[in-house]
C-alpha cells in the first residue's frame, strides 16, 4: 500500500514600493565662460560636464504608474541657457529603465529629462545609471551681465 502526504506553509510577503534617486559622486563642479582675446569675438562656452551620473530605484504598485525624472534650477541667468541631457541607461542596472527625454534647456519649472522608469536599479555610484552631460550656452548676448562664483542648483526629482 502506498501513501502520499502533502504539507503547506504559509509565508507572508512584502514587496515596499521604492522610490530613490542619487546624483554620483557628489560634489560641486565649475562652469566658467572664456572672455575673447580680440575685440568683436564672442565668449566662449566652457566645455560640458560629463562626471555626473543618476542613479536610482524604483518598485511601483500593481498596475501603478511608471516615473520620471524631471530637473529644475533655483535661478535663471539672463541671456544664458543651461542645458542637461541623460544618456541611455548604463552599468549593472536591470528591470524597465528609464529613456532620455534628449538634450532639455533647464527653467526654474521642472522638465522631463528621463521617463518610463518602471520596476528598476541602475546600479550604485559613477558608470552606472545615466550619465548626465550639463552645458552653458549664449542665448541672448542683450541680457548678459558679468557674474564671478554664482552658485546655481539643479534640482533631480523622481516621480510618478
Amino acid at each position: 500500500m502506498s501513501c502520499t502526504v502533502f504539507s503547506q506553509s504559509t509565508i507572508a510577503l512584502t514587496l515596499p514600493i521604492v522610490t530613490l534617486l542619487d546624483i554620483e559622486p557628489t560634489g560641486t563642479f565649475t562652469l566658467n565662460f572664456t572672455a575673447p582675446t580680440e575685440a568683436g569675438q564672442a565668449l566662449t562656452a566652457p566645455a560640458a560636464n560629463t562626471t555626473k551620473w543618476i542613479n536610482y530605484t524604483s518598485a511601483i504598485a500593481s498596475g501603478g504608474l511608471t516615473r520620471r525624472i524631471t530637473a529644475s534650477i533655483n535661478q535663471l541667468v539672463p541671456g544664458i541657457s543651461i542645458r542637461v541631457q541623460a544618456a541611455a541607461a548604463s552599468g549593472s542596472g536591470g528591470g524597465t529603465l528609464g529613456t532620455s527625454a534628449g538634450q532639455v534647456t533647464l527653467s526654474t519649472t521642472a522638465t522631463n529629462i528621463i521617463t518610463g522608469i518602471g520596476g528598476a536599479f541602475t546600479g550604485n555610484g559613477a558608470n552606472n545609471g545615466h550619465r548626465l552631460t550639463i552645458s552653458l550656452a549664449v542665448n541672448t548676448y542683450a541680457n548678459l551681465s558679468a557674474l564671478t562664483n554664482s552658485p546655481i542648483v539643479i534640482t533631480y526629482t523622481i516621480t510618478e
